[in-house]
């Protein structure tokens, strides 16, 4: 925890904070998923801001759209590889036996933790530093005149275009309650026979998960 505290140039002073950021459910009831929850948030209001600040002239379409790219799971566990979470990561055993540290929902879940960890530690301009810090690269790279279209908008134009039937999604399980919900969504592709289900801690994740798959399946036929 030492080298991460280094990664985010933030020590805690409760250091109690970081490892609970950093324990997955699968250990027990004293776990990441509320300071998960606090991070997003967290997360989604410095983003805003930092967006609304750069491109001072695109409209609140674009800048959704924009920070729903840099937000989202994909972003986040790039990130969680930049800061080595898969070697700290504490996990129950059945997710250490199935490899759960090197799931991408997991080690994203994780660095939001870690983000309202810095919050409840030091405070709202101390996250502001530590997050903006690490998606500096990411904004300067960032174009607001990229479509940047969620996966389940590229894969409905993708079938469109070769006058395909439409994905369909279906919840097929819930499991939990309140914010420790997990949704299992199943998404079928009548035309070409495929399917997949994917679970997420929202039912939007969930279908984005499953339309990622199958246009990355798509691509490659």
């Amino acid at each position: 925890m030492d080298k991460l505290q280094q990664k985010i140039n933030h020590h805690f002073k409760d250091v109690t904070l970081l490892k609970q950021a950093l324990t997955h459910r699968s250990v027990g009831r004293s776990n990441n998923e509320r300071l998960e929850f606090l991070g997003d948030s967290v997360l989604g209001v410095v983003i805003s801001r930092e967006l609304y600040k750069r491109f001072d002239h695109v409209d609140e379409g674009k800048l959704s759209r924009l920070r729903s790219h840099l937000v989202r799971g994909k972003t986040l566990a790039q990130l969680a590889i930049k800061l080595e979470l898969s070697d700290i990561l504490i996990l129950g055993s059945g997710e250490l036996k199935s490899g759960g540290y090197r799931r991408e929902s997991i080690q994203a879940d994780a660095v939001e933790a870690v983000f309202g960890a810095v919050f409840l530690d030091a405070g709202f301009e101390t996250i502001n530093t530590v997050i903006l810090d690490l998606y500096q690269e990411l904004l300067d790279e960032i174009n607001p005149n990229d479509s940047l279209k969620d996966p389940k908008t590229q894969l409905q134009e993708y079938l469109q275009k070769r006058g395909n039937t439409l994905p369909s999604y279906e919840l097929v399980k819930t499991v939990g309650k309140d914010h420790n919900a997990v949704f299992s969504v199943n998404c079928v592709l009548t035309d070409q026979n495929m399917q997949t289900e994917q679970a997420a801690k929202s039912i939007k994740r969930a279908e984005q998960s499953c339309a990622q798959i199958l246009l990355n399946k798509l691509i490659t036929l």
